[in-house]
């Protein structure tokens, strides 16, 4: 029988010849919920970026940074985080019930392993909600049993994409044409936030963007699209962006003042929060 990177056995359901996304984001992160073939996309990348994590380190902490600042600044205290992945150090409820207690976290995502894991994220309170639906489908989204009953559309709401857009592989609709679903449904004042991996169409950094994007796409995970800056903000479809913008995860709000130089990865995913007016 398969097992993970901390020796235990790999729960039968789940098919380990084939690797996932939330595993491989888990392996990038250093987890244990995660097999072989999801390693080995980790490796692949590493070997033509060996910063690679970085990618997954910048998402993490733009998470973080964007949940504090929706729950502390913008009096939301409903969340919808689609494509949650598999729980690690501070998840989104975990920030958002810190400011705001009585914040409600609905996580969406279909994958297997994270599905197994979500059950248990719904024993920390009963304001943390975990739904089965595919979130490249909006309609499926927005009309789901649980997210409706424990979302209010009639009231303001954040609503996560982060790191999740990248990996969709289907020709129509376009990712812009499934943001602007989500975005007509939510009421005036939301705000979305959305990270993305980021050609940087710069001469210093391109390259490698272009290199991990085809490592991505041709490894057993099978995706992993790098935009441009303008294909990112066709996903916010004219919202308000909340300052400094559209910018690399890494310069959205850092929590102190740089004394390092940033890993040329850092420079090729970007993440922007917009306000609906």
């Amino acid at each position: 029988m398969p097992t993970t990177s901390s020796g235990t056995a790999a729960p039968v359901f789940i098919d380990t010849t084939k690797a996932s996304i939330a595993r491989v984001y888990d392996a990038f992160l250093n987890g244990k919920d995660n097999y072989e073939i999801d390693r080995e996309v980790l490796r692949s990348v590493q070997r033509v970026a060996p910063e690679a994590a970085t990618l997954a380190v910048d998402n993490r902490s733009f998470l973080i940074r964007v949940t504090r600042f929706v729950a502390s600044q913008t009096g939301i205290t409903q969340f919808l985080d689609c494509g949650s992945g598999l729980p690690t150090a501070e998840n989104t409820h975990q920030v958002a019930q810190r400011i705001q207690p009585d914040a409600t976290v609905v996580y969406v995502d279909n994958d297997p392993v994270v599905l197994a894991h979500g059950r248990a994220l719904l024993e920390e309170n009963d304001q943390t909600h975990f739904s089965a639906a595919d979130i490249f489908k909006p309609q499926e989204i927005l009309q789901d049993e649980t997210v409706r009953k424990h979302i209010d559309f009639d009231q303001p709401l954040a609503l996560f994409q982060l790191g999740t857009l990248h990996h969709y592989n289907g020709q129509s609709p376009t990712t812009a044409e499934i943001m602007g679903e989500y975005i007509e449904a939510l009421p005036v004042g939301s705000y979305v936030a959305i990270s993305h991996f980021l050609d940087p169409e710069t001469e210093e950094h391109s390259a490698i963007a272009r290199r991990m994007e085809e490592t991505f796409l041709h490894s057993p995970m099978g995706s992993g699209r790098f935009a441009t800056r303008s294909e990112l903000l066709s996903l916010f479809h004219g919202l308000e962006l909340v300052e400094p913008g559209l910018v690399i995860c890494a310069d959205w709000w850092p929590d102190g003042p740089r004394l390092r130089k940033l890993d040329a990865v850092s420079h090729c995913i970007a993440g922007a929060v917009a306000r609906k007016l």
